[in-house]
């Protein structure tokens, strides 16, 4: 699917999330997942433009676009071979903050990536999931995310088998000198086969609704705690 359509869908779903909001049955919300054209994606942040590398020629015979979004971060590329997931989620509902919020993203990539036995880390310096290899690190999910009234939009993209070249036409995230890796080179370093996206979506899925309802459960559970009479009254 196009970024652009994508986007619309998006706003679909955020706009049926609130509603559910004010019809006072707050839903925890959905997550869509999907492939995208291949695209270059440059966020409002000052500078994020600067880190496109290709040229217009050179874009043009690749048939990669360039496309403005409201998300956070910088400059990345999104394409055939690339999960994108974007969870379009009621924080409210689910008491995250936007901290919390971007750890779970994370760890939905880590859980994901540890399927297929590649270990995913975080950077404290630098938002997302990055495999350590042979003394050298690379990022193979990004996190992007935009709150509209505290619903999510955007979200993370875990690179599965995706042209790799395409990402030297930026300098991704904005992160000068840091290397970006996929699920079939770190698996094919190890000497497995490459997961089929089918399988990796699936595995995705899972991970991001069992962390979504366990961050509701929670909320839930801290929701009753504070509206206990017992509770209440030992304070």
């Amino acid at each position: 699917m196009s970024h652009a359509d994508a986007f619309e869908v998006q706003i679909r779903h955020v706009n049926d999330v609130l509603a559910s909001r004010e019809a006072r049955k707050p839903e925890m919300g959905r997550v869509l997942l999907v492939e995208h054209d291949p695209v270059i994606t440059v966020s409002r942040r000052p500078g994020a433009g600067n880190h496109l590398l290709a040229s217009h020629d050179q874009l043009k015979r690749l048939s990669v676009e360039v496309a403005q979004t409201d998300r956070g971060g910088d400059i990345t590329y999104h394409g055939p071979g690339q999960l994108v997931a974007y969870p379009i989620l009621d924080l409210n509902r689910l008491n995250l903050g936007l901290h919390a919020y971007m750890r779970l993203l994370e760890q939905a990539v880590i859980d994901t990536c540890s399927a297929w036995g590649v270990v995913g880390v975080r950077d404290s310096a630098a938002t997302g999931v990055w495999v350590s290899r042979n003394g050298s690190t690379g990022k193979i999910g990004a996190m992007g995310v935009r709150v509209k009234r505290w619903v999510s939009m955007h979200g993370l993209s875990l690179n599965v088998a995706p042209d790799m070249s395409h990402f030297g036409l930026i300098v991704p995230c904005g992160l000068a000198g840091r290397a970006v890796t996929s699920l079939a080179i770190e698996c094919a370093a190890a000497g497995r086969g490459t997961p089929g996206m089918a399988d990796v979506t699936a595995e995705m899925e899972t991970n991001l609704c069992r962390l979504v309802r366990d961050a509701a459960a929670r909320a839930d559970e801290g929701r009753a705690a504070a509206t206990d009479p017992q509770v209440m009254g030992s304070r």
